[in-house]
């Protein structure tokens, strides 16, 4: 039986803990023991709601999980073999660190942490206690972006000339911490580096970024991005995000890529498909969000007691990489800047 506690119980938080007790009814031998939050209120078990619908309908009886106010008492008191962390972004360094010390397997939400310094700590500290580390990057598990990958990959259509990617919302309310710049890094580092990450997944390190972004919500850091990637091979990528939409928007997140034979899309949750000279159509695909298939991976890989390869620590890492090169672009008016490797 896989024993895993929760830290951080806010909308991400939730999210998890749903899916982690949805997979424990589907005979996966898991259990989640314990809930850490300094929030009092949350451990009691009101959900806290996000930019994207993710809410379970079934109740949960949190008198089932024992609970801590502090990571300290919880990791003295716990018998646990996993720590799934869904804190702030300025809290997954050194929470992440503590845990790994403490001898746990640990899955930690995105982005991995504020800068690529930070990760290289958190990947000495995996590998110093002998436990693994994995980044919830959920939409390398994503239906949408799965059926893309293997597009990709297997040149499906040719290669690839251009790629498209956006993510927008309304200003995020559920966490305070996300308008602050140095705790959340604005909507560069929180929404856009799911897009960031998802071209260093499909295409690898970009050789320079060029970036334009705007400051809108003051100490937020960058609000409304849009970020080119310069590869050797000339195909043309960008990605956007904006998280100022106003009125009934929503949350919006899409793609759209070109190759040398036909295109691939993805909107208002659909991928639509359209070979060169060949009717267009709607691959079948999986209906549950990347959310489930993630820690669906992170407990039964761990399980098997195999490594957890499909989101190596190191990729993660490239993705922050390349967000230090876009931040550094946009505070140059969108030069181009070189990648660090």
């Amino acid at each position: 039986m896989l024993k895993i506690a929760l830290i951080g119980l806010g909308f991400m938080g939730r999210t998890h803990l749903d899916n982690y007790l949805r997979l424990e009814k589907e005979g996966v031998p898991l259990q989640v023991t314990a809930i850490c939050d300094i929030d009092p209120v949350k451990l009691e078990g009101p959900a806290t709601s996000g930019n994207i619908d993710t809410a379970s309908d079934e109740a949960v009886d949190f008198s089932r999980f024992r609970k801590y106010a502090t990571v300290e008492e919880m990791l003295r008191e716990e018998e646990l073999d996993a720590v799934d962390i869904a804190l702030p972004t300025y809290l997954h360094k050194d929470v992440s660190i503590r845990c790994l010390e403490a001898g746990l397997h640990v899955l930690c939400e995105k982005p991995m942490a504020p800068t690529a310094a930070d990760c290289e700590e958190m990947i000495r500290a995996a590998e110093a206690a002998g436990k693994q580390l994995m980044i919830g990057q959920c939409l390398r598990f994503w239906p949408a972006y799965v059926y893309l990958k293997e597009a990709v990959e297997k040149g499906t259509f040719g290669k690839v000339t251009s790629a498209s990617f956006f993510r927008g919302s309304g200003t995020p309310t559920w966490g305070p911490w996300l308008l602050e710049g140095d705790k959340g890094g604005g909507a560069l580092l929180d929404m856009h580096e799911h897009d960031t990450d998802i071209v260093n997944w499909l295409f690898g390190m970009p050789d320079t970024v060029s970036c334009q972004a705007l400051n809108v919500i003051p100490g937020s850091g960058y609000d409304i991005v849009s970020t080119n990637y310069r590869y050797g091979d000339g195909k043309v990528v960008n990605a956007q995000v904006d998280w100022t939409l106003q009125g009934d928007f929503g949350f919006e997140m899409n793609y759209r890529v070109n190759f040398e034979a036909g295109n691939v899309s993805f909107r208002g949750g659909g991928v639509q498909v359209n070979p060169g000279g060949a009717p267009g159509f709607n691959p079948e695909l999986p209906a549950d969000q990347g959310y489930y298939y993630e820690l669906k991976y992170f407990a039964e890989t761990l399980i098997a007691k195999q490594p957890l390869a499909a989101i190596p620590t190191r990729s993660t890492q490239d993705s922050i990489r390349i967000i230090e090169a876009e931040r550094q672009s946009a505070s140059f008016s969108g030069e181009w800047v070189e990648v660090k490797r």
